[in-house]
């Protein structure tokens, strides 16, 4: 009976799983838990007869109910673990990276609404953050700020100009990686470039075969009558309270050129270590700058 209770716990959070994200599951189980521990603490145990037995529901949540909130405070305000599952951020994240995110660095969020109540420190340029996506429910991304409210960003020949000033990009000899093509893996060779983002100096690599932004790739967005696009890049303003991101990897990332700005709210942590990388192990207690 015990194992049919679980069960049953455990599907419902699959079933809950389908329309929500991992952290209104975590939720919802500590409201429906908590109020079952203060029904059986006032009212239930009064009525039971000295001796008997909990009900099963009863001692799952005295169970579960610490661990599971103890897991829902530190995901929602401290840190939470992602794994990078692209190769958008190379050099810097590689697939099959398991990165640490400071969900405080930016101060303490509502959960849900992910609203700040208690801020701590502002999104920089030249941080790499995950944000929800704007267009997939339930899926994270992540990305480099290069944009902040109010900047006027122009790419240009794949070289940014932020708000005038053209950054500076030093040749950083090549990197190489494998990806899956349609007909198996195939080496992407790639120029490496160091570029500096108004004071924040990091690597990005350049694939000579495509072009700036693929036009017809773009996709209509909030905002987009703020850039306009034309075969060498694009010039975009920043609307306020947004930010634009751009992977690393320029030429194999879909990122702000192509579904737009990324509103604050939906702005998650700040990615700092990767803690775990099975395939290569010299990567564990990298620092992500």
């Amino acid at each position: 009976m015990e194992n049919g209770y679980l069960l049953f716990i455990l599907g419902w959070v699959g079933v809950i799983s389908e329309f929500t994200d991992f952290a209104t599951v975590l939720l919802v189980f500590i409201v429906v838990s908590g109020i079952v521990l203060i029904l059986d603490k006032f009212k239930w145990s009064k009525a039971r007869g000295h001796g008997d037995a909990k009900p099963h529901y009863v001692h799952y949540s005295r169970e579960f109910f610490p661990v599971v909130l103890a897991v829902w405070v530190l995901r929602a305000f401290l840190f939470e673990a992602y794994q990078i599952p692209s190769s958008s951020m190379r050099p810097d994240l590689t697939v099959g990276d398991f990165i640490l995110v400071s969900k405080f660095d930016y101060g303490i969020r509502m959960p849900i609404s992910n609203q700040t109540v208690i801020p701590v420190h502002e999104v920089a340029r030249g941080d790499i953050v995950v944000f929800q996506d704007q267009n997939v429910r339930n899926r994270d991304l992540i990305k480099r700020v290069v944009g902040l409210p109010g900047d006027t960003l122009e790419y240009k020949n794949k070289h940014l100009i932020i708000n005038g000033k053209p950054l500076d990009y030093t040749s950083d000899g090549s990197y190489d990686y494998s990806e899956q093509g349609e007909n198996g893996p195939m080496i992407i060779h790639n120029e490496r470039q160091i570029e500096d983002l108004l004071g924040v100096k990091h690597p990005i690599i350049i694939w000579d075969r495509l072009p700036p932004v693929v036009l017809e790739m773009v996709q209509d967005f909030p905002g987009k009558e703020n850039c306009s696009y034309n075969n060498d890049g694009f010039i975009c303003k920043v609307p306020a309270g947004q930010y634009f991101m751009m992977g690393d990897n320029r030429d194999n990332s879909l990122d702000s050129r192509y579904w737009g700005f990324v509103p604050d709210k939906s702005i998650l942590g700040k990615a700092i270590y990767v803690w775990m990388n099975f395939k290569d192990l010299s990567r564990i207690g990298t620092k992500i700058q």
